[in-house]
């Protein structure tokens, strides 16, 4: 397929996807209208793009139908099911900090206490009819989920060393935010600044009050304390807080030269889906240091604001030495109990994911026209604040 194949007769169009999603689900009504916004914008830097395949182009499409489709039947289940409403999220547990700085780690641990809940990945892929927490790992769709995973391990085994991902293992919140089509995993599919500065510089309030509709609908057939991970958050903190006043806040830190070439190294794997194996290192080597600048400044500035939030600073370099210490002090922080049965938990699974297990991540920083000399100072107000390990590259 060629790139850049843009032809008007193919151009992308809002109403046209949100048809499509209608005629899938077979119904009519959203809860709210707020994702059209971003949905515009996203459309509208899709139609420019010089860089997407065709193939590229309609994998964009059949994901922005999907995600409109899941915002359709969450709406439907919502107003069929009035209790949902009343459902409190209280205490959330909810890790963010930088990308590639530890949250998934964090996250998959605190995801092994039975006591808590987490947005589990085939779940938010398939949210309605939401499961029971006897079928949280049972449901037909996740046992589902899990042979396509078998399959495509087997195929690609290398892949997870991006990522470590299951069906069964918490996901990140930006997948329910997709449904309001604000989200920075979006902008990671094809070069989109226009939409990079609408998240950045926007109101983030109605992707938080539907994310608080999405764990109300789940909640109501699942309780449980939930544990939430998205980096994000820090950039969207204050929003976070308005919507989960009592949220306890996990920030994790890591080298940020180490951070910044593993998270480079990652959108560009993420634009070779969509570029037919071209990503824009350039466009990605210029932008991408601002915005995991803005991650870590933003958290700064936040907890001089509100020293009134609880914020527990979890340090990589220390998770990597002694994992098992580090979520006892982190339960300390969250007054909550690190029983034998929680820890046996975590030590099972980090027995059964050794760092490497899907290969090494290789990165480097020169191949995005970035070095520490010159991303040094655009870190200098976070190392004032935060003494990180230096890891090098």
């Amino acid at each position: 397929m060629l790139r850049g194949e843009n032809l008007m007769s193919d151009a992308l169009h809002p109403d046209a996807l949100i048809a499509e999603a209608q005629h899938q689900t077979g119904l009519k009504d959203f809860d709210s209208e707020s994702f059209r916004d971003g949905l515009s914008l996203l459309v509208s830097e899709a139609n420019r793009s010089t860089r997407m395949t065709a193939d590229g182009r309609e994998l964009w499409r059949s994901m922005a139908v999907a995600a409109l489709a899941s915002r359709l039947k969450v709406a439907d289940y919502v107003r069929t099911h009035p209790g949902v409403a009343k459902e409190k999220i209280v205490r959330p547990v909810v890790v963010c900090g930088a990308p590639r700085t530890g949250t998934t780690l964090t996250a998959n641990l605190l995801a092994t206490d039975p006591a808590r809940r987490s947005l589990l990945t085939w779940i938010v892929d398939d949210p309605v009819p939401p499961p029971t927490l006897a079928t949280l790992k049972t449901d037909p769709r996740c046992l589902a989920r899990l042979e396509e995973e078998r399959i495509q391990q087997e195929k690609d085994p290398a892949a997870g060393r991006f990522y470590r991902s299951s069906a069964v293992y918490p996901t990140e919140c930006i997948f329910v935010m997709h449904h309001d089509f604000r989200g920075l995993a979006w902008e990671s599919f094809f070069p989109s600044p226009a939409y990079s500065d609408f998240l950045l510089h926007g109101d983030m309030s109605s992707a938080y009050d539907y994310h608080r509709l999405f764990l109300q609908m789940l909640q109501s057939q699942a309780a449980g304390a939930w544990n939430l991970k998205m980096p994000s958050h820090s950039l969207h903190i204050k929003w976070l807080i308005a919507a989960y006043p009592d949220a306890r806040v996990i920030w994790t830190h890591r080298d940020p030269f180490t951070a910044m070439g593993s998270l480079m190294s990652l959108i560009a794997n993420s634009q070779s889906r969509f570029t037919g194996g071209d990503p824009d290192d350039a466009y990605i080597g210029r932008h991408y240091p601002h915005q995991i600048v803005a991650h870590v400044d933003r958290m700064v500035a936040f907890r001089k604001a509100r020293p009134d939030v609880p914020i527990h600073d979890l340090h990589y370099a220390e998770m990597m030495r002694d994992p098992i210490t580090q979520m006892r002090r982190l339960y300390a922080f969250l007054g909550d109990d690190f029983s034998a049965e929680v820890e046996a938990g975590m030590r099972d699974w980090l027995a059964d994911n050794p760092q490497g297990k899907w290969g090494k991540h290789a990165y480097t920083l020169d191949r995005f026209g970035q070095s520490e000399a010159s991303i040094a100072p655009l870190f200098e107000n976070y190392r004032a604040h935060i003494e990180v390990e230096r890891e090098g590259l």
